[in-house]
């Protein structure tokens, strides 16, 4: 897909970046640790952990984390493993962490499916609004 769109006739190439929400996180920032030609990427509620770290040089991205720090699927530990990665391998990047925000906080029908599937899943307007409005001001600083 990356290399379909780079090629695409109204796509600039140098101007690419990726958002991802879940498991979409955790893929762009693993396009980002493989060092994927991105001026960014932003991960909504992503996994952090990976089976290939970032390397020094590698990274190209600037990158965006927006996490629900009530996540129960993204563990203290794992945040403070992802930031020392980052630091280790010397890439731009910001973590914000949203207090009272769960796993899928941007998704207005997350309760739904917390509640129906028995998951901590919950829908957080003030963070779905703050993160909307981080990842604007990411973009347009590294992207634009």
């Amino acid at each position: 897909a990356y290399n379909l769109l780079r090629k695409h006739k109204t796509v600039l190439h140098t101007r690419m970046a990726a958002i991802g929400y879940c498991f979409g996180g955790s893929v762009v920032l693993d396009m980002a640790r493989q060092g994927v030609r991105l001026k960014a990427v932003a991960s909504f509620h992503g996994g952090l952990t990976t089976s290939k770290a970032a390397e020094p040089g590698k990274v190209k991205a600037k990158i965006l984390v927006l996490n629900g720090k009530a996540d129960p699927f993204v563990r203290a530990e794992q945040v403070e493993a992802f930031k020392k990665e980052m630091e280790y391998a010397k890439v731009k990047y910001k973590f914000v962490s949203y207090p009272q925000a769960r796993h899928a906080f941007t998704n207005p029908t997350a309760d739904f499916y917390g509640n129906k599937f028995n998951l901590p899943l919950a829908y957080n307007r003030r963070a779905d609004e703050r993160s909307w409005k981080e990842l604007k001001r990411f973009f347009g600083k590294y992207v634009n």
